[in-house]
Order: structure tokens, then C-alpha cells, then sequence
């Protein structure tokens, strides 16, 4: 059987080349790193969690949740490794983002049908069974062969990285554990304000000196990952709505809901550092240093980390793309991960492992794979393959790309049970059909 060739080892690329390997198909697994890095990059491990440690929701209520169900399924190894490296985070899936990454590496780099390649991939080769899985910063030798094959004009946003600190640098007598409406364990570090310190904090952030990003087209923002200095500057209780709100949330010195509450989850399995909740951030280090030391609890906090920015690339996919990942011309050019315009760890992740499936299929002279649009995993890929005349954008997995139940459910959350209920069994019943046609 033919070899492949898998450009990339982030989440995308490991998924993939797990998911051949173990059907018996030989893979060369390409990553660049450490021969060159990224902006985002701090280790030449596969699957680096660059932005956060957290896989987000776990309930089935929720769409990515659903989303993790479907790969455990599909025999995930992005997310076997999740569940195996988990740090307590309430009602979110989060990792130890060392050991996740660690784990991936040793597992797919010792598969007896994988061959890693550290080497920068400039062009693609035209006439192999390729999965392109260079990631939102491909470089720029290889961005411009991928855009010379599809003829079409990449688009970038900005997506940013949270800063991290050590627990042993809070001030504990003015943060607390606790998580909202005290549901599960108490998994959240919280910094309340009140509204004094709120505009302190709000007014320094406002002013505060942000890092000269070059290179990036039109300066667009992705909403989901937006930089909280952006947020700021939409109006004064923007972060105060937003990863700053304070529902739920009671302060036990005063026996009330602060005006604002700053929360910290665990970054790593022993709990000695945590990262800032959506604190996405573009500011300079200096200043994100003065800042963020403004909030209470945190004056003399010591970061190991500061938030990063960079630039994401990515195709514009109902032109080139089907919907089983594979490009238009050329069907034995596959694309994975955030460069197709999936957005968020697990959908890249998703995409790699579809991407793998329908590759290993192409081999065996079987029709590649698009799953029920009553699944996520059929809605996030079908997305791809939208209407060309749209403009299109990133979109992480939400129930409203999934069919419709086609009947009224009272409640949100009833509804979107029902509807992960009959993505499962769809699924289920897809997976019968392919083991037994």
C-alpha cells in the first residue's frame, strides 16, 4: 500500500497519522520543528497546546462535548490522551499540556508505521497521497504553494494565547476556590473586584501598550479568541459580560457577588500553575506584567508565561474543499486542522482524524466518508463545504450546524440533549453500516 505523507505533527496531523498507522498504512509525519518554530510554539512536541489548556465543555449539552463523544468512538487518540492527562476544570475537559503533548509525541513517534521527518516542507509534492496539516502559521514558503494550488487567496484573523502564573505568587487571602453556583468541585482560582478596582484595572488596560504584529492582513479578530484589550475597548462592562462576569460567583470575606471576578484554572496535573480565563492577550510583556497585576490577588504574581498573538491562516474552503477534506482538484491532496477553517483544538483534532479515515479509504478504492449531518462530526466537515458565494469564516462546532430535531423541544438544554441523543445513535448506526455493508 502506498505510503502517505503528512505535513505537520499539531493536533490535525498526530490524529491523522494515528488513525493510518493503525489500519497498517505506512506514514512520513513532517514537522519542521525545532529546525524552525513559530510565534506561537515553545517546544518541538506534537500536538502543542498553544493558546490553552482547556478542551472546553464536557456535557453532552453542549455541542463540543458531543464533538468528544463522536471521536472517543472513532478510537481518538487526541482525545484517549485528553482523558488520560486531564486537570480538574468544573465542567470542562482541561489538560496538563506538557504531559498531553509528551504522551502524543512518544506514542506516534514509536509506531512501527510511522516515520517522523523533522524537516520544513517548502512545496508539495503533486503526485503523493498528501494531508496537509501545516496549521494556522504555515510558513510562508509552503503557505504560498498551498495557495498557488488552489488558486485562491488565504485569509488571516488573530488569535491569541492566555498568560500564566504560579499559584505560590497569590495572594490567597484575597482569591478564592469556587466554582459558579458552588455546582462540582471547586476547580476555579477566582479574583474578585469590586467596582473601584474594576475601572482601575479597566482604565490601565485601555492605556497600556500593546506589541507591533507585522506581516498580518487587516487586522481581523476571530470573536471566539478575541484579545481582552479588544474587549476593553468595546465599552466598559464588555469584560464584565463576558470572561470576567461574576454570576455564580459569592465572596466568602464579604458574603456577596463581586462587581467582577478574574478566574484562574489549572495548567498543570500538580496545580502549581494556572492560566488566566480568557485573558487572550496582544498586550507587551512589560505591560501585561503591570497590568494584570492591578487585579487583587495578584500583585505579586510571577509569570512563567506571557499571552502571545499571532497570525491564522487559513483556506477558503467551500472553494477548494469537499466535504471529506479533500481538495477539489486533486483528490489525492487531503487538508486538516485549522488551516481548512475549522476553529478550536477539537475540531482541528476532528478533522485529522476524518481526514485519516477518508485517506486509508482512497487506498482501499472505497468512497470516502462524509458523516449524518445529524452528527458534528457530519455538521463541522459539511461546513467546509458550504456555499462558495459566502464569506467564510472560522466556526468552532455549534448544534446549529447539525440538522434540526424537526420538532419543538422546550428548554435549551433539553433540546440540545435530544439532539446529541440522536447524533449518537446515527452515529452508531453509520459505523454498523460501514462494518457490516
Amino acid at each position: 500500500m502506498e505510503k502517505v505523507m503528512i505535513i505537520g505533527a499539531g493536533l490535525a496531523g498526530s490524529e491523522a497519522a494515528w488513525q493510518l498507522a493503525e489500519r497498517g498504512v505506512e506514514v512520513e509525519l513532517y514537522e519542521m520543528r525545532p529546525l524552525r518554530s513559530t510565534p506561537a510554539h515553545c517546544t518541538d512536541r506534537f500536538a502543542e497546546l498553544v493558546c490553552s489548556n482547556s478542551l472546553r465543555a464536557v456535557g453532552l449539552e453542549n455541542a463540543v462535548g458531543l464533538l468528544k463523544e463522536e471521536m472517543r468512538r472513532l478510537g481518538s487518540l487526541i482525545m484517549e490522551t485528553a482523558d488520560r492527562t486531564s486537570v480538574p476544570a468544573g465542567g470542562a475537559l482541561a489538560v496538563d499540556r506538557i504531559l498531553f503533548s509528551q504522551v502524543i509525541t512518544e506514542k506516534v513517534s514509536t509506531h512501527p508505521k510511522v516515520t517522523v521527518i523533522r524537516e520544513e516542507v517548502k512545496s508539495i509534492p503533486r503526485d503523493k497521497v498528501v494531508i496537509i496539516a501545516s496549521g494556522p502559521l504555515t510558513a510562508d514558503s509552503l503557505a504560498e504553494d498551498i495557495l498557488c494550488l488552489t488558486g485562491e487567496a488565504a485569509l488571516s484573523f488573530f488569535d491569541a494565547a492566555a498568560p500564566i502564573v504560579e499559584l505560590d505568587s497569590i495572594d490567597m487571602s484575597k482569591a478564592f476556590w469556587a466554582s459558579r453556583y458552588d455546582k462540582g468541585e471547586p476547580d476555579y482560582l477566582n479574583c474578585p473586584m469590586n467596582k473601584e478596582e474594576y475601572q482601575i484595572f479597566y482604565d490601565a488596560l485601555l492605556k497600556a501598550e500593546t506589541a507591533e504584529v507585522k506581516g498580518f492582513e487587516n487586522n481581523l479578530i476571530f470573536e471566539g479568541c478575541m484579545p481582552l484589550e479588544v474587549m476593553a475597548s468595546r465599552g466598559f462592562m464588555t469584560m464584565a459580560f463576558g470572561p470576567l462576569k461574576p454570576v455564580g460567583i459569592r465572596d466568602p470575606r464579604f458574603k456577596q457577588t463581586p462587581f467582577a471576578v478574574v478566574q484562574l484554572r489549572k495548567e498543570n496535573i500538580q496545580g502549581t500553575l494556572l492560566n488566566l480565563v480568557g485573558f487572550q492577550t496582544h498586550l507587551k510583556w512589560g505591560e501585561q506584567k503591570r497590568v494584570f497585576r492591578l487585579i487583587p490577588g495578584l500583585e505579586q504574581a510571577e509569570f512563567v508565561r506571557y499571552g502571545v498573538m499571532h497570525r491564522n491562516s487559513f483556506l477558503n474552503a467551500p472553494r477548494v474543499l469537499y466535504a471529506d477534506f479533500s481538495f477539489r482538484q486533486k483528490n489525492n491532496i487531503f487538508f486538516a486542522g485549522q488551516i481548512t477553517g475549522v476553529e478550536g483544538y477539537l475540531e482541528s483534532a476532528a478533522s485529522g482524524l476524518l481526514a485519516g479515515l477518508n485517506v486509508f479509504r482512497l487506498l482501499n478504492q472505497q468512497d470516502t466518508l462524509v458523516f449524518p449531518p445529524e452528527t458534528a462530526l457530519g455538521g463541522l466537515a459539511r461546513h467546509l463545504e458550504g456555499s462558495p458565494s459566502v464569506d467564510f469564516q472560522p466556526m468552532n462546532i455549534n448544534f446549529g450546524l447539525i440538522s434540526p430535531l424537526g420538532q419543538k423541544i422546550r428548554g435549551k438544554r433539553e433540546k440540545n440533549l435530544k439532539l446529541s441523543e440522536r447524533a449518537l445513535s446515527e452515529l452508531n448506526k453509520f459505523i454498523a453500516a460501514l462494518d457490516h455493508p
